[in-house]
């Protein structure tokens, strides 16, 4: 339908109207939202992210879907979610270039994020959105800034190589030139493109920026590049104004090139300027500048610092080692070079240093010792090593005087047997002597002699003669005295050391054959040499007056014993003894009976005394004074009860009440020496002479009731019993040795409780026993024990202690010493007794008893030094279980004087331990390359020392000696697993402590 003119006009109006008031309210929301933008904008760019997004995203959603406002909003709400760090910063800038994909801001939202990460320092992060945008589509200015930012995010990220592409792009732009440059520069530098890199740095020598920079790093291309002027010149002209932190390693490069051009001196202040990486240097450090100091010869400053290298294995490490033998040397330290050497000896990074330190090393073992190995060990290894070495000859000779300065003479006669020529062969028969003496006094007497059966064989006279000395007292020894004799008297060279005893020694051999006229003649020879030997002399007149006793000539025999009675020497109690005897044989009983009674009254200590009061009691009896030889006999059981001869005092005093009619009396007697010595011959005697009491009285039945409890009588078997016993005794004095074992084991299987047991059951044990059967004995010198005291319960219990002793019985042989000792006559089974008794309680850890025992044998004047030795270091050894340290000390340093053998290296170590105690650190030292030197053979107590020598470097500041030798102890002797533990512990504790300044110090191992 048509509208009429005015109704079109109307409506037109009202339309207008309409679109009027529409267009209107639009712009003004268009002004709301344009106003809410500026405001976000003012908001985002006063960084006040938290109100700005807000507003944003109000924009964003009133505003149209594809309304340029909404994707600015949008762009904008992203961007403040990154700076505020959302955790959904990064979906929100994708979803924005997802639905903006040809926005303008797309590649602007990619490097502002970037930047964004750039600016707090998150490469990775930056880097992930500076590869999302386009440089082409980025203006020259964003572009450039882009390709720095992503050049240094990529070089923090350690992708240097696309980094330097970057900066490569820039190296000629205004603003970014100079800082790519030195980027690029510094990237050419850790990519060791040290030429590049110096072209670029040196562009910035004289930057104000970056000057310091770029000039540490030309000085260090140039230390790189061998260039060592050119080091020194940069590294001298930015020394005074490097940084602070900068000082140390520009000191280093200077010191070390001066160094390198061989200008020591000027290298040594620049060196100790450097302070090392946080505070620590390592082994190449120290290695600069001890050989900076060696090089300028001042020896004590560059051990200081080559000692400092510790554990090193590398070429630094081995010149080192091998300078600092030589610096050793320098001082004259030549037990410390041994170790340098043989550590760089060990490496093979340098052959020629290699084969200089293992002479070096060999030859200071031989004028040191090796506490490692023998010395000829590591002589022969080393002509093992080096067979064509012009060294050789002179090793090979060093090689047989060690053997013989080590006393290794086995080793020394193995090493000639196999190298013959007629020079060795002649060595190795004066060699033979040594081993020979060395065998002797270990006594090991019959190996020791075809050693000196060969001596003798020897060109050199002296030689010899000594030889046929030594085999002879060999022989002597063995009992062999028509051997012994015949060798001493084939000694033709009075001018040997040995020759001074050689009279008395043909004297006894004479006095043991029994040729007691021969014997006087040479005691009497000796004797008119006057030597200062007061024992010997004495010894040699008591056995001179006992040659004329036994040749009847009593005059001179008690001429003989006075010299030794008036000079009151060693054997004046025998010598009165045995005059007295000599006066009673001549006829003058009222001598004898006056030396008696002097012996008995003035020597207190004297095991005759018992002797005595016998003989007195004797003489008494033969003269007819009966209660005078009673009465003397009573004081020999009250004062000795224990001695051999109360058996025998028992039954004469049973036969003096017999023979005076006191048949009562006697008869207690003879029944007391029955019951208390029922295997002795007294018992046998006094069975006969109870009987003879019996008949007279008339009371024979009471005898044959009295006898039958007596068990060793048996009147029926009694003549079979005598020749089964006599049969096999026969055999046994004749020698005839198995066929007396065989006799007596007859006899004791006939009559186990027979008239001749006791005898037989000792001689048995005597047979075994010269067989070398000693566990055969046991059960014989059992028995013989068993009986109580009797005429062979001393040897028996000898042999029977001394056979547990070498089975390490400790227990059952301590037994036998006890009674031993309380019922000896002869002083040297005391001296045993006692001496083993001592070492019995030691081993029981019972040091009170072990020290009193020791003591006891020490005041005995007729010890060994064997013997004297042995209790000395019990009681030294007891003082140090105790901590009675003082003492310990004491008695160790008087063993030292006279000790050989393991006892001395025991005493040597003790000695380097107190004077360690006492921080005397190099006297210490000393003391154990005495023990190294002369007794490395006893390893124990040299590696044990070794520790005491590794303590003594440490407190005297040489970490390396000390690590060195704990390190070789370790690898080296397993076999001491305390020794072994104790050095771990040490060397723990010092690589610890040298730690904190060396970085290259391992304290894991």
């Amino acid at each position: 339908m048509k509208l009429k003119p005015i109704q079109q006009s109307l409506t037109l109006l009202l339309c207008g109207f309409w679109l009027l008031n529409s267009w209107a309210q639009q712009t003004e929301i268009q002004s709301n939202f344009d106003a809410k933008f500026h405001h976000a904008i003012t908001l985002y760019n006063n960084k006040a992210y938290a109100g700005a997004q807000k507003l944003f995203a109000e924009v964003s959603k009133s505003s149209g879907k594809h309304n340029n406002l909404k994707t600015d909003a949008d762009y904008y709400e992203a961007m403040c979610a990154i700076k505020l760090n959302q955790t959904n910063a990064d979906d929100k800038v994708m979803t924005f270039v997802k639905n903006n994909p040809y926005s303008s801001k797309k590649e602007m939202a990619f490097m502002n994020v970037g930047n964004y990460y750039f600016s707090n320092r998150k490469a990775s992060h930056a880097l992930k959105w500076y590869q999302k945008a386009d440089p082409n589509l980025l203006s020259i200015e964003d572009r450039n800034e882009l390709n720095y930012k992503m050049g240094y995010a990529l070089l923090v990220s350690n992708y240097l190589t696309s980094a330097k592409e970057k900066f490569a792009t820039l190296l000629g732009d205004p603003r970014y030139g100079n800082d790519a440059r030195y980027y690029y520069g510094y990237i050419s530098y850790k990519q060791e493109n040290f030429g590049e890199a110096e072209d670029n740095l040196a562009q910035l020598a004289d930057d104000a920026t970056y000057k310091s920079k770029a000039n540490y790093y030309l000085l260090d291309i140039a230390f790189k590049g061998g260039k060592f002027e050119k080091a020194i010149l940069i590294g001298e002209k930015i020394l005074p104004t490097a940084e602070k932190k900068q000082i140390s390693d520009i000191s280093k490069v200077i010191g070390e090139s001066y160094f390198n051009l061989g200008q020591y001196e000027k290298a040594i202040p620049y060196l100790l300027e450097y302070k090392g990486k946080k505070g620590r240097w390592n082994n190449t450090d120290y290695y600069y500048l001890g050989y900076a100091y060696y090089k300028k010869e001042d020896y004590e400053n560059a051990v200081a610092y080559f000692t400092k290298i510790i554990g090193g294995q590398n070429m630094v490490s081995q010149n080192a080692y091998y300078h600092l033998g030589e610096c050793y040397l320098k001082t004259g330290k030549k037990a410390e070079a041994l170790n340098a050497f043989k550590n760089a000896s060990e490496m093979d990074f340098d052959p020629q240093i290699t084969a200089d330190a293992d002479f070096n090393y060999a030859k200071l073992s031989y004028e040191e010792g090796n506490p490692y190995k023998s010395v000829p060990q590591v002589l022969k290894e080393y002509l093992a090593k080096y067979p064509e070495s012009p060294k050789k000859q002179e090793i090979s000779d060093l090689l047989i005087t060690s053997y013989l300065y080590q006393q290794d003479y086995q080793g020394a006669i193995d090493y000639l047997q196999t190298n013959q020529n007629t020079e060795n062969d002649v060595l190795a028969n004066e060699i033979s002597l040594y081993r020979g003496i060395q065998l002797f006094n270990q006594q090991k007497l019959e190996q020791a002699n075809p050693h000196f059966l060969i001596a003798t064989k020897a060109e050199n006279d002296t030689i010899k003669n000594k030889a046929r000395y030594w085999m002879a007292e060999t022989d002597y020894l063995l009992g062999e005295y028509q051997n012994s004799l015949d060798e001493f008297l084939s000694v033709n060279n009075h001018s040997i050391e040995e020759a001074k005893n050689l009279n008395y020694n043909i004297a006894y051999s004479y006095f043991k054959l029994k040729n007691y006229e021969s014997a006087a003649t040479f005691f009497k020879k000796f004797l008119d040499q006057q030597l200062d030997d007061n024992d010997l002399n004495d010894d040699a007149s008591n056995r001179l007056g006992d040659s004329y006793y036994a040749t009847k000539n009593y005059s001179q025999a008690i001429n003989a014993y006075e010299k030794v009675i008036n000079e009151g020497g060693v054997g004046a109690d025998y010598a009165l003894y045995q005059k007295a005897m000599s006066n009673g044989l001549a006829g003058n009983n009222q001598a004898k009976i006056k030396d008696l009674q002097s012996l008995a009254n003035n020597y207190e200590t004297s095991n005759l005394k018992d002797d005595a009061l016998f003989q007195l009691a004797s003489t008494y009896t033969t003269m007819n004074k009966t209660s005078k030889a009673n009465e003397t006999y009573n004081k020999l059981l009250q004062n000795h009860p224990s001695s051999n001869y109360v058996p025998n005092v028992l039954l004469r005093q049973g036969l003096l009440y017999y023979n005076g009619g006191k048949n009562t009396q006697a008869l207690n007697k003879f029944k007391e020496v029955v019951a208390k010595y029922p295997n002795s011959n007294e018992a046998k005697q006094a069975v006969t002479n109870a009987r003879n009491v019996y008949v007279d009285i008339g009371k024979v039945d009471e005898y044959a009731s009295w006898v039958k409890n007596v068990h060793f009588v048996n009147v029926s078997n009694s003549d079979i019993d005598n020749a089964s016993y006599e049969a096999a005794e026969n055999k046994f004095l004749d020698g005839s040795t198995d066929l007396a074992i065989d006799g007596f084991n007859k006899y004791l299987n006939e009559f186990p409780n027979g008239l001749h047991a006791l005898k037989a059951h000792f001689y048995l044990a005597q047979s075994y026993f010269k067989k070398n059967q000693k566990e055969k004995t046991i059960p014989h010198y059992s028995y013989v024990v068993e009986q109580g005291k009797n005429e062979f319960s001393e040897e028996s219990l000898a042999k029977l202690s001394q056979i547990y002793l070498e089975s390490n019985n400790w227990t059952n042989a301590m037994l036998l010493l006890e009674r031993l000792e309380k019922e000896a006559n002869y002083p040297q089974n005391i001296i045993f007794a006692q001496s083993n008794m001592m070492k019995g309680y030691y081993q029981q850890a019972n040091y009170e008893k072990a020290v009193e025992y020791a003591e006891k044998v020490l005041t005995n004047a007729k010890i060994d030094q064997v013997v004297e030795e042995d209790a000395k270091i019990i009681i030294a050894r007891s003082a140090i279980k105790t901590h009675d340290y003082l003492t310990a000390e004491e008695y160790y340093s008087i063993v030292n004087e006279t000790a050989t053998g393991e006892l001395k290296a025991e005493a040597l170590y003790y000695n380097a331990y107190f004077l360690h105690e006492a921080k005397a650190y190099e006297d210490s030292n000393k003391e154990v390359q005495n023990l190294i030197a002369n007794y490395s053979n006893y390893k124990y107590w040299g590696v044990k020392s070794y520790i005491i020598m590794a303590k003594n470097y440490y407190a005297l500041k040489d970490a390396y000696q000390a690590t060195y030798i704990l390190e070789n102890i370790i690898k080296n002797f397993t076999q001491f697993k305390d020794l072994v533990e104790e050095a771990q512990n040490e060397l723990s504790n010092i690589k610890n402590n040298e730690a904190k300044t060396n970085e290259s110090v391992n304290t894991q191992k």
